[in-house]
């Protein structure tokens, strides 16, 4: 009993921890936004933008995964299955549409 008790919460402290923001912001953005005048401050925020948004498509593809191992093996994870795929699937709804969002924002800077 001890035993499985510690493997769920190892599990869910590994879980709590992927999900969690390592590097936040490396800069202050409204300060970015505003302070950017010329065209090399708009490159420079465009390609911070692509960076953030290829940082989150890595985090889709690694939750993507995750998601196909609890769709093949559920039985080993018993009731907690579907709430695990279903909490998944909406990191990757969340992180894609961020990525989507990012992209945009760069491709607005880009313009500028």
């Amino acid at each position: 009993m001890k035993t499985k008790l510690l493997i769920t919460l190892f599990l869910a402290l590994g879980l709590l921890a992927a999900c969690a923001e390592m590097n936040p912001h490396p800069m202050d953005m409204n300060l970015a936004v505003q302070n950017a005048t010329s065209k090399a401050d708009h490159e420079e925020l465009a390609k911070h933008y692509e960076e953030v948004a290829e940082e989150m498509q890595v985090k889709v593809d690694e939750h993507k995964k995750l998601l196909s191992q609890y769709e093949a093996k559920s039985y080993l994870y018993g009731r907690q299955a579907e709430d695990l795929k279903a909490h998944c699937q909406r990191l990757i709804d969340v992180y894609e549409k961020a990525a989507e969002e990012n992209l945009h924002m760069a491709r607005m800077h880009r313009q500028m």
